[in-house]
């Protein structure tokens, strides 16, 4: 710990997770946003014989991660859809010759059978899942693409496991210790509060409302920070916004190009910037701490969303503020999404003939065969209805994510009781819904809302820093309109 990465003391709860992982235990630590969860893996990995396999869905925190361990000296890799042909080929050649440590890669690359036969010629000694509520279909970040890393660990000789999460209920932590096939697993929960994040909700009655709101507090506010959007539409609208004001930001969302996500980053990482604007593919995995704000112009669909976007902020221990500009619209676009998320029975019975079609019951067929066949089901959508079938009895998942279809003649009434399963889901999204508007509009402590919501134990009654302590519900008023806000009021509506 001194001699690598020049520290001398632990941060609260490290040690405890060290030594369950040194032990040889698979362990799941729900750590908050700063509290030290990458030397959770890195440190014991340094003392056991192997390499140590990283999956994360954070491409950009893979390649802070390996430049980091770079110049420490440590033989670190990433494997990921960023790399170039040349940069990639580099990297599977350093793993075939053995002179890797850690190897940082995707779910998706797990699916590889040939990546997964690279990596299967040797011994790996932890097995590492960042993120990893993205395993669960009860969790608010779900990603079909994790439900292989059960069977992927498995191929691997079933190393012991650390799943590393800042946001898990008790029934998230249950479904990830199913999913990865845990052996009674040691579980750390080092709770979420942060006494220097202060939680605030203004209520916008418009667009145009959210906006005006949203350019005084950047004029207002110290240092830099992010403003989440939730869909493309809206972040590009509101970037307009702020261009046209001359506050100094940038937009940031996935449909942009590579070039031009990393220039905004650098800019972002080196001060340039008042805000970045962006839909929730930034911020994951950002080594940024002093990031002074984190504005919500659209409500998440989630309290596990909200906290863990929010939490970006404050990561230095300094005051940061985390605020949600409400409006009751913004469920109209959650239930929109919530919509076209679940398979139905349709989709079921699509793949079910696509594996039929591919001779499924003879032979054990990849995921990528059975996604190009089903060609009526998203892509997305296969992984999720291969699992539950999975459940089911339906078909069997082999190593390097195949699969066999036990019954082609399964009948659609037996398929149409499968799809079933998802309406509970779908009931739990909406409830989550309903939990992040309750926040919204509720008059308690926030802290005190979030924390009732995770289950902590020790409750905080008052925290003394978000808005409905500083103002109770009789004290809150408008704002007073000043030339400003007058002149505020002559944007026009963008969104």
């Amino acid at each position: 710990m001194r001699g690598t990465f020049g520290l001398n003391e632990f941060r609260p709860g490290q040690e405890a997770v060290i030594r369950s992982i040194v032990g040889g235990h698979d362990t799941i630590a729900v750590m908050p946003t700063g509290a030290g969860k990458s030397l959770c893996y890195q440190l014991p990995a340094l003392h056991l014989p192997g390499t140590t396999i990283v999956v994360s869905p954070l491409i950009a925190l893979m390649k802070d991660q390996t430049d980091k361990l770079q110049a420490l000296g440590v033989r670190a890799r990433q494997v990921n859809s960023a790399l170039d042909a040349a940069e990639l080929t580099e990297a599977l050649r350093a793993i075939q010759d053995a002179d890797v440590e850690f190897v940082f890669t995707t779910p998706e690359r797990l699916e590889d059978s040939s990546f997964l036969e690279l990596l299967q010629q040797h011994h790996v000694d932890l097995f590492v899942v960042d993120e990893a509520h993205c395993l669960s279909e009860w969790g608010h970040d779900f990603r079909p693409a994790f439900l292989g890393l059960g069977a992927a660990r498995q191929a691997l000789g079933s190393p012991p496991v650390l799943a590393l999460t800042a946001t898990a209920t008790e029934r998230v932590l249950d479904d990830i210790s199913t999913q990865l096939r845990l052996r009674d697993p040691h579980t750390f929960n080092l709770g979420i509060y942060r006494a220097n994040l202060n939680y605030e909700v203004r209520r916008t009655a418009s667009d145009i409302v959210k906006q005006q709101n949203l350019v005084r507090m950047l004029r207002e506010v110290e240092g830099n920070g992010i403003v989440y959007c939730a869909t493309v539409k809206t972040a590009e609208a509101v970037s307009r916004v702020l261009e046209g004001e001359g506050v100094p930001s940038a937009l940031y969302h996935g449909r942009l190009g590579a070039a031009r996500r990393r220039n905004t980053q650098d800019r972002f990482m080196a001060n340039e910037l008042k805000a970045i604007v962006a839909t929730n593919a930034f911020g994951m995995g950002i080594d940024k701490p002093d990031i002074r704000f984190v504005i919500h112009y659209d409500m998440p669909g989630s309290l596990e969303s909200y906290y863990q976007e929010a939490g970006r902020a404050g990561r230095d221990g300094d005051a940061a503020a985390c605020v949600l500009l409400y409006r009751i619209e913004d469920r109209r676009t959650h239930q929109f999404f919530m919509g076209g998320k679940y398979p139905n029975a349709e989709d079921i019975i699509g793949v079910r003939d696509a594996l039929a079609a591919l001779n499924g019951t003879r032979t054990a067929v990849s995921l990528a065969s059975i996604q190009g066949q089903a060609i009526t089901v998203a892509k997305s959508k296969v992984r999720s209805v291969l699992t539950v079938m999975k459940e089911a009895g339906i078909v069997d998942e082999l190593r390097g994510s195949r699969f066999r279809l036990n019954d082609a003649t399964t009948t659609a009434l037996q398929l149409e009781d499968v799809a079933r399963a998802y309406v509970a889901r779908k009931d739990a999204d909406r409830t989550k819904l309903e939990r992040m508007e309750a926040y919204a509009q509720s008059a308690s402590c926030r802290w005190k809302l979030l924390l009732e919501y995770f289950g902590e134990t020790e409750m905080v009654e008052h925290c003394g820093t978000c808005d409905n302590c500083r103002n109770p519900l009789d004290a809150q008023h408008a704002p007073p309109i000043d030339d400003e806000a007058q002149r505020l009021a002559n944007l026009k509506p963008a969104v």
